[in-house]
């Protein structure tokens, strides 16, 4: 090294310079085609999570046979030894599941003819054993109309002048309906309901599909159904809420819905569907609610005053409201964790660490699964859980800050992963304060 800086002193000044010039020149391309490979394989892997999710299932489990076709990191860069322990399971047999014996039955006799009945030895054949065969029939919607007939009643002798505080024409009063004014039933609204929210059946298809019944209902009319629906429910809905907010846990997200025809919006604009989960443990509710924006209004006003877990992903909007309610604690969610890792074994050539990653995020699964499996008292249970996943989780912290200082290009699916874990580790360990 000496002698080569001594060489260079004795150069002419002048090719001295150049060669400077030329060894910074390629130490800038070297640094630039650093960064262009980094940024081809930040795209690729983003190109390949695009296309697995437009295309594959949506099931996280992981296809081991796909990674015998694709480079994956040496076993030996794991700081230990992966084991699996299985548990005692049974077999299922094969063949078709039994006919729940809830239906109802109808049975169809079927003999054979008068003249078969007869042997040859000249007596009568005898009944004495049969064969059931089982096949599952269904009856199609049938749709018939109500005729609510109010009968009404006069006094022909003083046509109402006896009885003047009552009027002349008595009659029974108008049934209660969920829509006054209206041709549909509370089980015909009920059916629509069910079909476009839980089956996922659109309004145009079930005009259709009332057609081949012989019945025009219109899409118009079960839209307007639909709104004057949620108009009475809303008290329900109001009840739905305080239960989730009387519980000590609850979980939120929000998820970007497409709104088309939307009035003062563009129907490339995006809204969002609020889901908010929790109350009972045993009966938990449901409750969703659309808003245009994802912004701090919807989850400030619906989280007001509550005080108890709220298990969330990383979005910052729900540590504004933390920060802002006292009786909040923010817990992590280790699925939209394990989501990531999930995502870049799927997109990443190299998906060794990756997989590392899910794997020790198991561990955890496992634990839980297993330890709930026991039925403990919730105070053995906390204390059994701990004992048992306080090791894992210190090893995944170290090897999280391990890879995230020497080997993860933060950009990459991976580094994502590693980051978006590390900013919620004192959420994520939170889970263990509670049962």
């Amino acid at each position: 090294m000496e002698l080569a800086q001594a060489r260079r002193e004795q150069l002419d000044p002048e090719v001295l310079s150049y060669i400077e010039q030329m060894e910074a020149s390629v130490a800038e391309e070297a640094k630039r085609h650093a960064a262009l490979s980094a940024r081809y394989e930040q795209l690729l892997q983003e190109y390949r999570l695009v296309i697995y999710k437009r295309f594959a299932r949506s099931s996280e489990k992981e296809t081991y046979q796909q990674a015998l076709f694709e480079e994956t990191e040496h076993a030996a860069t794991a700081e230990e030894e992966q084991t699996t322990t299985v548990g005692p399971h049974e077999r299922k047999k094969p063949g078709r599941k039994p006919i729940d014996e809830q239906l109802p039955r109808v049975d169809i006799l079927h003999d054979i003819a008068e003249e078969e009945k007869h042997c040859a030895c000249c007596h009568q054949l005898e009944r004495f054993d049969e064969e059931v065969t089982e096949r599952i029939q269904v009856i199609p919607e049938q749709m018939y109309v109500e005729r609510h007939i109010r009968l009404k009643y006069a006094c022909r002798h003083c046509e109402g002048s006896g009885d003047e505080q009552k009027p002349a024409v008595r009659i029974a009063p108008v049934p209660p309906s969920m829509i006054p004014g209206s041709i549909v039933t509370a089980g015909l609204l009920a059916f629509v309901l069910v079909n476009k929210f839980v089956d996922h059946l659109p309004f145009y298809r079930q005009e259709a599909r009332f057609e081949r019944l012989g019945m025009h209902i219109s899409r118009q009319d079960m839209s307007n159904w639909a709104m004057a629906a949620a108009k009475k429910l809303a008290p329900l809905i109001e009840l739905y809420r305080e239960r989730i907010r009387g519980g000590s846990g609850m979980q939120m997200d929000e998820a970007p819905v497409q709104v088309l025809e939307e009035p003062g919006r563009k129907n490339t604009t995006k809204s969002y569907m609020w889901l908010a989960r929790g109350g009972p443990a045993e009966t938990p509710v449901c409750l969703y609610h659309y808003e245009p924006t994802r912004g701090l209004a919807y989850p400030a006003e619906f989280l007001k005053d509550y005080a108890g877990y709220l298990q969330a992903d990383g979005y910052e909007v729900y540590d504004r409201v933390a920060a802002a309610e006292p009786g909040i604690t923010l817990v992590g969610c280790w699925a939209h964790a394990r989501r990531k890792f999930h995502e870049a074994a799927t997109a990443s050539r190299k998906a060794g660490a990756a997989r590392e990653g899910l794997e020790r995020i198991r561990k955890l699964y496992r634990i839980e699964e297993e330890l709930r499996a026991e039925q403990l008292a919730p105070e053995q249970f906390m204390a059994k859980r701990r004992e048992l996943t306080e090791p894992i989780l210190e090893s995944l912290r170290s090897w999280l800050e391990k890879k995230k200082s020497e080997t993860v290009v933060p950009s990459s699916l991976l580094g994502k992963a590693v980051g978006y874990t590390l900013s919620q580790w004192e959420k994520l360990v939170r889970y263990l304060e509670h049962p």
